[in-house]
Formats: C-alpha cells, sequence, structure tokens
C-alpha cells in the first residue's frame, strides 16, 4: 500500500505510516474503501503528504478528514475552517489567482458568501426547478429509447448520461442549442485535467497550468456576458435571465455561471452512472426498485450515499484549534472526504450494503453548513427522473465490462459504461 505520512502536533513530531488517499490515480479503481476504513479506525484526523504528480508540484500536505462527524463539523464551522483562505481545491491556487478565484461564491466565507447566495437563490425557485422535470424526463425518455432500439450494448455515458445531464442544464440557463457544445468543452477541461487520457491544459512554454485560472476562464466568461446582455434584451423563463437581472456585479456573474457550468453540470454526469452502476452491481436491490417496492426519493439519496458526485472538499484553518484528537494550525489545509465519511460505520449501519430503503440517510455528498449545494434540488430531480425512466426502457440493466473512472481526487466521475438490459427478477413468492 502507497504510504503517506500522519502528523502529530505539529510539522517537526513524530510521524508514522498511513493509507495515501490523495493521488488521484489511486481513484482510478474505485473509491479506496480499504485506506479510508484505515484513517477512520486509526486516524479519522491523517496528515498526508503532497508529493509532485502528474507533472504537477509538490504541495506542503494537508489534513485528510474521513468520519462523517468530523466532516460535518468542518463543513458547518466557516468562522474555523475558511473556504476563502486558499480556495476549496486540494492544490493550492498562484497566490497571483486568488483574488480572481475569491468572486466565486463557493470561494467564500459568511457574510460575503451569504449575500451572493441570497441573490442567486432567487433563481433557484421550486416552481422554475420543477417545471423542468417535464423536459427532462421527455429527455431521458428519447435518449434511452435512442441507445437501446436494438437491444444490445450501450456505454450509457456516452450514448445518454452525459447529454442529459449537460442539456438539462442549458436549459436550465437558457443557452442556445448551438452553443452547448462549448459547455461540454470546459466542463472538461476543468474537471478532467489530473486524467492523464485527456488533453493536458498548457501555457505557452509547454507547462501544465490550472484550468481554473483568469487566462483559462477568458472565453466563458466572455460568453457568459454575452450571454447576460442577450438575456436583458429578451428575457425567458430561465436562470440566466433573472441572474442577468439581479444585482450581481460582472465578476460576480461571471463566477458564477462558471460554478453552474462546471458543477452544476458534473454533478449529475457523476451521479447518474454511478447510481446506474450500484444498480447493476445489486441486482436484487435494482429489482426492488423496479418492483416499486422502495420510494425513488430514498432510492435516490441512497445511490449519492454509495456514489457522491464530489470526492473532496478543502478548507483552510484561520486559527489553531482541534479536530479529531489532532492539533491543527492556523493555515493548514484540512480536506474532507465525503465518500470516505459517507461510508463511517458510526453513522451508517452495514455501509458498504446498498439498501435503496436506507432511512435515515445524511450523507453528506451535496455537502453541508453554509456551502451546502444550492442546485441539490434540481440535481435530485434529474436523477429521480432518470432512473423512473431507465426502469420503464430497459426493464433493468446489467454491466457489459468494467467501467472507467476519471483519474481525479475530487470528481467521482466515470468515462464510460457498458451495460446491456436485463430482465428484472420475478418477485419473491
Amino acid at each position: 500500500m502507497v504510504t503517506s505520512s500522519l502528523r502529530g502536533e505539529g510539522p517537526v513530531h513524530s510521524r508514522t505510516d498511513a493509507p495515501d488517499v490523495y493521488d488521484p490515480r489511486i481513484y482510478a479503481d474505485g473509491v479506496p474503501h480499504d485506506r479510508f476504513r484505515v484513517l477512520r479506525d486509526r486516524a479519522p484526523v491523517s496528515w498526508q503528504e503532497e508529493p509532485e504528480l502528474l507533472g504537477w508540484p509538490a504541495g506542503p500536505g494537508f489534513w485528510a478528514v474521513t468520519r462523517h462527524a468530523d466532516v460535518v463539523r468542518v463543513l458547518k464551522d466557516a468562522g474555523t475552517y475558511s473556504s476563502r483562505l486558499g480556495a476549496t481545491q486540494i492544490r493550492d491556487p498562484d497566490p497571483a489567482d486568488l483574488p480572481f478565484i475569491r468572486r466565486m461564491m463557493l470561494n467564500q466565507d459568511p457574510p460575503e458568501h451569504g449575500r451572493l447566495r441570497r441573490l442567486v437563490s432567487r433563481a433557484f425557485t421550486p416552481g422554475r426547478i420543477e417545471r423542468f422535470s417535464v423536459t427532462a424526463r421527455d429527455r431521458a425518455r428519447a435518449l434511452l429509447t435512442a441507445a437501446f432500439a436494438d437491444g444490445g450494448e450501450v456505454d450509457l455515458v456516452r450514448a445518454v448520461t452525459d447529454d442529459y445531464a449537460l442539456l438539462n442544464l442549458t436549459d436550465l440557463l437558457g443557452i442556445p442549442a448551438g452553443d452547448r457544445g462549448l459547455l461540454h468543452a470546459w466542463t472538461e477541461r476543468v474537471i478532467a485535467y489530473q486524467d492523464p487520457d485527456e488533453p493536458p491544459v498548457l501555457d505557452a512554454e509547454g507547462r501544465p497550468v490550472n484550468p481554473r485560472s483568469p487566462a483559462m476562464l477568458a472565453e466563458m466568461f466572455g460568453y457568459a456576458q454575452e450571454l447576460a446582455a442577450h438575456k436583458r434584451r429578451h428575457p425567458a423563463d430561465d436562470v440566466m435571465s433573472v441572474l442577468a437581472a439581479s444585482e450581481l456585479a460582472d465578476a460576480e456573474l461571471e463566477m458564477f455561471f462558471f460554478l453552474l457550468t462546471v458543477a452544476g453540470n458534473d454533478t449529475v454526469r457523476a451521479a447518474a452512472p454511478g447510481g446506474i452502476l450500484a444498480l447493476a452491481e445489486h441486482p436484487q436491490e435494482q429489482d426492488r426498485l423496479w418492483r416499486d417496492e422502495v420510494s425513488l426519493d430514498t432510492a435516490v439519496d441512497e445511490l449519492l450515499r454509495v456514489h457522491p458526485p464530489v470526492l473532496s472538499f478543502r478548507r483552510t484553518a484561520l486559527r489553531d484549534t482541534d479536530l479529531g484528537g489532532r492539533r491543527i494550525r492556523a493555515g493548514d489545509k484540512v480536506v474532507v472526504f465525503h465518500a470516505s465519511a459517507n461510508h463511517d460505520e458510526r453513522v451508517f449501519p452495514d455501509p458498504h450494503r446498498l439498501d435503496l430503503g436506507r432511512t435515515p440517510n445524511p450523507h453528506v455528498s451535496f455537502g453541508d453548513g453554509p456551502h451546502v449545494c444550492l442546485g441539490a434540488h434540481f440535481a435530485r430531480l434529474q436523477l429521480r427522473v432518470f432512473y423512473d425512466e431507465v426502469r420503464a426502457a430497459c426493464g433493468g440493466l446489467a454491466l457489459a465490462g468494467p467501467p472507467r473512472r476519471l483519474v481525479s481526487n475530487f470528481v467521482n466521475g466515470i468515462k464510460s459504461l457498458p451495460v446491456t438490459p436485463r430482465e428484472p427478477s420475478a418477485p419473491p413468492a
């Protein structure tokens, strides 16, 4: 097992071996549950090194937080664990980029975060979201019908879920059909930069650069301003029309467009095939869902628990504090691991068993505290509709080969998922 270090009371104290949960390549084989279990049991807050990897320079290291209670504590305590100080990705941003990155709501602390969230939340009314359910259902039905027309093997990601997530988001935002490919390209650039199968984002000298840097996002931001100007002239029932007419400054609107384009797309893009993979690996639970023996609502949350779209988020300690028996110094990076928290035996009985009727189910797949996912309701709606339409279109799904996963310690992505239709088993006598 690859090892990193556990830090005691400070950077110069004794070290002991601990499983490495930083290396993005680990996640190409799935969530490293064995490593997380060791950390939860032996060192729920453990020091991880950041060696040079995949062409990226070494970092200073961070605290990995793996138990559910500690993860929730960090996410809820913005006064101790800051989203603004060093932003929310494990790797440190270029200091010159920090003022730019901090324009995004994701990388702000209260009270600034609350002001921006209140402005933006006006666009995400329950009525507006629910109106999109009809469109989402029609889209899921059309994509699934076309994919399974001949009854053979299908790569669900390429044939269905990538388009399903992207097109739903562009409908919500009000993006013209001809521009939708731009959003896909921008998302790939930002999300897949750790994956060696994807083309690297390079500067003029051929060195890897942060795809979230101002230079790399200039095209997206220019488009956001053009779209907002169009929506002011031709408002419609979509999120960008509301944002364009709001009190958001230009820079804030650009950053929120970035957040929606990337997070809004990739949440469902990762969760939908992840949920189908879990169902295919647990055919008895799949049959329970297909026979209406469990609620779609509880099933969606259980599938989100076992396959969270986001693997980790980073905070930075604002002051010296204690967490999980460790002394955290002001300025230390603190990284919460959602996938580990969702499998904490202290909270979830038999956590590796898929139970689509599990309740209560306090998973943290959408975060917690002030930064809890603003689009969680929209994501759940899309997933509920999608699984319902899979049931109607296919009767059931079985794996036709192993999935291919994204190389990333941030997004729990699936690049390919070969499946075939299967007949549900008969209900027990």
